[in-house]
């Protein structure tokens, strides 16, 4: 009896997850990949993201060393050796990757991979040799890519997209971003950090218009504390090249001129070239809608990722793909989380300070009339955060007033993306106020301020 054939079209986060899981089920597995396997926006836009903003920390925390009792140290950012480290660091990842999926016997193939019929998917190489592959079940999870209007050309010099940014081929002396989202906020903050003056083309009223407002004020404070100029209420209609720069125009008459200008609006689906027609797969706005299981209308054709429309995270991802190769070999779950909760996926937007966030916020709580209650403890009242000289921010907890279960809460700070996890492991195991208040946290550390929290 022949084995099930898996074929993963796409080798991001939730293909890797999917590819390994099944080959452990003793499923053959063919993974298509046609840029860098682990995933172009997890290895070129999430990982080098993350490096930078960590080179930014560096210089930042060495500029305020005098509050550590230290001799101020200037540092000066080396472009050649900020692109050697961040190269290292890809390369270093993709490695693993290829060698956790060869250990596990998935044949990985460098092409595209395009649907020509519901159960076979055509793959073209780079040198244009084509294989039809037949598969008992296919995964899609070819991502996404960086969002360009037709009023702009970036041209990697000095219009740029998020992509090109990692690093850029100077640092800007002057860098418009044009977006005030989770990825425009990060930008700013981390060419702030590494010595660019930056304006901030912000289309709502505040900054990240889908997050606690408390949050983004604290946000635009720092901000405004590191000579941010933010454009409120103005919407970006064109980007022109000039000899020295460029010139962002803006709907309200306002003009932007700096030196380089970056363009942080979103994403769109890589969908165009799957050949969603030809398999009968139904989409919208070239994503792929889902059921529970992570399937689409043709129901041995899974979707996981940027693609299925779910929140663009990799630890999104990831589980999903896990999760779709159980329900996939039938793998019976009895409890509560057989399915992927999706409103109780954490998630941190790497600024500084840092934010983060999980499940019910304080604004939908109200906006839905739900009665909580909130509590809120300032990282000025922990000894850790004296120690670390660095007192900014807060923990806001969400819970239920009649029964005490965390719903949900807010983190700004320091290390906020690592607490976070533990307010998001209460929220999805329904623990309680009383729960975590009977936690016995280190002393000194920033986690006992969700202890007081609860209190």
């Amino acid at each position: 009896m022949s084995r099930m054939h898996f074929v993963v079209i796409g080798g991001g986060p939730g293909g890797i997850a999917a590819a390994t899981h099944a080959a452990r089920f003793g499923v053959s597995v063919t993974l298509i990949e046609r840029d860098v396997i682990g995933g172009a926006a997890h290895l070129w836009d999430c990982i080098p993201s993350k490096a930078m903003i960590a080179t930014g920390g560096a210089i930042a925390f060495l500029a305020r060393s005098e509050g550590m009792g230290l001799n101020t140290v200037e540092a000066a950012i080396d472009t050649n050796n900020l692109s050697e480290r961040l190269a290292s660091i890809t390369s270093h990842l993709e490695s693993n990757i290829s060698d956790l999926l060869s250990s596990q016997n998935v044949r990985v193939i460098q092409g595209t991979g395009t649907l020509i019929s519901p159960k076979t998917v055509r793959v073209t190489t780079a040198d244009g040799v084509e294989e039809d592959i037949h598969a008992d079940t296919i995964l899609l999870s070819t991502g996404s890519r960086p969002r360009v209007p037709d009023w702009c050309s970036p041209d990697g010099d000095r219009i740029l997209t998020t992509r090109q940014a990692y690093p850029p081929p100077e640092i800007p002396e002057h860098l418009t971003v044009i977006g005030s989202g989770v990825t425009g906020v990060e930008f700013v903050h981390m060419f702030t950090s590494l010595g660019s003056k930056v304006s901030l083309i912000v289309s709502r009223q505040h900054v990240l218009p889908d997050k606690d407002p408390e949050v983004a004020y604290e946000l635009e404070q720092n901000f405004i504390d590191r000579g941010v100029k933010l454009l409120k209420g103005a919407r970006s209609t064109a980007i022109e090249r000039t000899s020295e720069g460029v010139v962002v125009k803006c709907d309200d008459g306002r003009i932007v001129e700096s030196s380089h200008a970056l363009l942080a609006i979103g994403s769109v689906p890589n969908s165009d070239s799957l050949g969603l027609e030809s398999a009968g797969i139904e989409s919208e706005w070239g994503y792929v809608p889902i059921n529970d299981f992570g399937q689409s209308n043709v129901h041995h054709i899974y979707v996981a990722g940027d693609l299925s429309g779910k929140l663009p995270l990799s630890s999104v991802s990831t589980m999903q793909g896990r999760k779709i190769v159980e329900h996939m070999m039938g793998v019976q779950q009895h409890d509560a989380h057989r399915h992927i909760s999706y409103n109780h996926a954490a998630s941190a937007i790497f600024t500084e300070p840092e934010i983060a966030d999980v499940g019910l916020s304080q604004i939908e709580a109200f906006a839905e009339g739900r009665k909580v209650r909130v509590t809120k403890v300032p990282f000025s009242s922990a000894a850790k955060a004296l120690i670390n000289d660095d007192t900014r921010g807060f923990v806001k907890l969400i819970s239920d007033p009649a029964t005490g279960v965390i719903l949900g809460g807010s983190i700004v700070g320091r290390h906020a993306a690592e607490l976070i996890s533990i307010i998001a492991l209460c929220v999805t195991n329904r623990l309680t106020v009383a729960d975590l208040r009977e936690t016995l946290f280190v002393h000194p550390t920033l986690s006992e301020t969700l202890a007081d929290a609860a209190e």
